[in-house]
């Protein structure tokens, strides 16, 4: 019966993809996706997709702070549906499940089907789906059975709807699922209905710990359940300044100068009608007023309470799912993280996951090409954290000779080998105690040394060469490469326990040539060289749209090489394209990082290009290469070995 119905499906999705035009309901455009975009095959069902664990971690540190807030809202609306055999699915913004309850006598059919946590369901994976589709349209959705893509998911029926951050970037999606359901449709209506009520619940729950220093208005049309049920919550600073709105309130609140303009960053009386005085006096009496009454321009009347900021004086403390958590780094605590990037998308991403796993207790793996920052972002995390008071203390795994790593990393005891301190020494890894360890190029560190670091990190300890008692440390480690550490592993060339030891959470810094904010890097580092040298420097419009378009193979390593070079030459500070060096000059191209045809098209596309082209600008000058590079010339040689690269007066 089940084979009948799934050739029915099937039949029916190949005679869908036969019609002409534009498909207009919410499961017909999915399904077109599924046809024209993913290139998906209905007579080629597909299974679920369960990712694999350290994917999942992954998944899920990136949303750690809004997890635990989410969970508690899944299991209060669990305790609603359970009965009706439906299971809760949290999945991020990229379908993959990170947060699953269900029936545990029915673990290995929810398994089978999908409905369990580290499935894939977005609609490249799984083809059209409540999460998928949700996850495009960003709005409730109902998938219903054949309402599915793939013939595997056809029992399923599955509701979905969508979750905002408190900034109003998408977050996830909730959904309520069954592994079958009764045949009409309709009869979702108010499985869909308390999904779509229950991830508003999540988010302002999450929205109110996110804005828990700061002010926060409270508003309903109903006046009995304004505290329990608000239908906007409008966050402000001291000033009286919008900082942020709930969903209720992007879609209700409008200015009264220009009504589709974004409500944040202007002052509540641009919003509302009641003066500063009225206002803060609902804002300050809290929980406890008597719901005002208060009027917006575009003539809506909401009733009002008011939450004070964490620690208000008068106020008591405001209970948080997540108050145990380590707070987010104050704004001088990680200026050093807000100066990594402009309005760079990617850059800002990177910034806020910084600053959330600051102070959180995991080791993190930084990724990124030669040159993009790996130690800088790494200090800056140091910085921003509770550890800065304590060393931050820089390994260059790829400089340091094989022979010496050892003893550089774990130190020595007094006598301990041929040329050794008479007093010995005191290894890195205890020097970083109580502070934070940075390992760079993690990926050229020895196998045999790997296995001892691997100690380290389990017993938090570090035995010096010689010695017999180890010694107890205190650390964080922040490891980096621009290498791809899994290939490694299946190479047998690093090994697979210290990866995940070491990638507690993973940060990607993006190439300079994808990067949005050149100006704003390129200005930033004209004044940091001009201060050095005491001198005030200008940067000429030509000279700008040169370094725009360069292709930046070393990324901002190089960028910082180039204006140090073009100060030195400029007169008087103005730094011209005359003054920019001849290699920037002669290799320049069109396009930008943003743009349609980007500098990245031109740029060498894997590390032996790369060095191979570094290598005959400069004549096969090593030392030059690795100036250019950013990296050391054992490096340099390592490379050139490696990838079977020979100079010409040595062939």
């Amino acid at each position: 019966m089940q084979q009948k119905a799934h050739r029915a499906h099937i039949e029916r999705l190949l005679a869908f993809s036969q019609q002409p035009g534009e498909a207009q309901g919410v499961i017909e455009r999915s399904w077109r996706r599924c046809l024209d975009d993913y290139g998906r095959d209905p007579s080629r069902p597909t299974p679920a997709y369960i990712v694999e664990a350290q994917r999942l971690r992954e998944h899920k540190d990136q949303i750690e702070d809004f997890l635990s807030v989410a969970r508690t809202g899944m299991e209060q609306l669990y305790k609603r549906v359970s009965g009706l055999d439906y299971v809760l699915l949290l999945t991020d913004a990229y379908g993959v499940t990170v947060d699953f309850i269900g029936n545990d006598n029915l673990d290995r059919e929810l398994k089978r089907s999908g409905l369990y946590l580290g499935a894939d369901w977005s609609e490249s994976r799984a083809g059209t789906c409540a999460v998928g589709t949700c996850i495009v349209e960003q709005a409730p959705v109902t998938c219903h059975q054949t309402d599915h893509f793939d013939a595997c998911h056809i029992t399923l029926t599955c509701n979905s709807a969508p979750l905002f951050d408190p900034t109003g970037n998408f977050l996830g999606v909730l959904d309520v699922s069954a592994l079958s359901a009764p045949a009409p449709r309709e009869g979702q209506h108010l499985a869909l209905q308390m999904t779509a009520m229950y991830a508003q619940k999540i988010e302002d729950a999450n929205f109110l710990r996110y804005f828990r220093d700061q002010w926060i208005l409270r508003l309903g049309s109903t006046w009995s359940l304004v505290d329990v049920d608000s239908e906007i919550m409008v966050a402000f600073d001291g000033n009286g300044v919008i900082r942020g709105v709930n969903s209720g309130g992007r879609r209700k609140l409008r200015l009264e100068s220009d009504p589709h303009a974004d409500v944040r960053g202007h002052l509540l009386t641009e919003v509302f009608r009641e003066n500063v005085s009225e206002l803060w006096r609902i804002a300050r009496a809290g929980t406890s007023s008597e719901r005002t009454a208060i009027r917006m321009f575009d003539h809506g009347l909401y009733y009002a309470t008011g939450i004070p900021p964490r620690g208000a004086p008068g106020k008591p403390s405001m209970p948080s799912a997540s108050a145990s958590a380590p707070a987010l780094p104050s704004p001088e605590a990680s200026a050093a993280l807000e100066a990594l990037g402009a309005d760079d998308p990617q850059m800002q991403r990177l910034i806020l996951q910084a600053k959330r796993l600051a102070n959180k207790p995991l080791n993190i793996l930084v990724q990124g090409e030669t040159g993009t920052g790996k130690e800088v972002l790494a200090k800056a995390l140091h910085t921003a954290s509770e550890r800065r008071s304590k060393a931050f203390v820089a390994v260059n795994c790829a400089a340091i000779p094989e022979s010496l790593i050892e003893s550089e990393l774990f130190g020595y005891t007094p006598g301990t080998f041929t040329g050794a301190r008479n007093k010995g020494m005191r290894g890195l890894i205890a020097q970083s105690d109580g502070g934070t360890l940075f390992l760079d190029e993690i990926g050229d560190m020895p196998l045999h040394l790997q296995s001892r670091l691997l100690r380290v990190l389990s017993e938090r300890e570090v035995m010096p060469l010689g010695s017999e008692k180890p010694i107890p440390v205190d650390l964080r480690v922040i490891a980096a490469s621009h290498r791809d550490l899994r290939q490694l592993i299946a190479e047998q060339r690093f090994r697979e326990d210290l990866y995940y030891r070491l990638c507690g959470a993973t940060l990607h810094l993006p190439t300079l040539r994808e990067r949005c904010d050149k100006d704003y890097l390129i200005a930033r580092i004209v004044e940091e060289e001009a201060r050095q040298l005491d001198m005030h420097a200008n940067l000429a419009p030509a000279a700008l749209a040169v370094l725009r378009s360069y292709p930046w193979q070393g990324n901002v390593r190089q960028l910082r090489n180039v204006l140090r070079f073009a100060l030195a030459m400029s007169d008087d500070g103005l730094i011209d394209v005359d003054a920019l060096p001849p290699e920037v000059l002669e290799s320049t191209i069109d396009g930008g990082a943003c743009g349609a045809s980007s500098a990245a098209d031109a740029a060498p596309d894997n590390e032996r290009e790369i060095l191979l082209a570094a290598l005959r600008r400069n004549k096969w000058r090593v030392t030059h290469v690795a100036h250019e590079l950013g990296i050391a010339r054992a490096t340099v040689y390592r490379q050139m070995e490696r990838f079977g690269i020979v100079a010409p007066n040595q062939q």
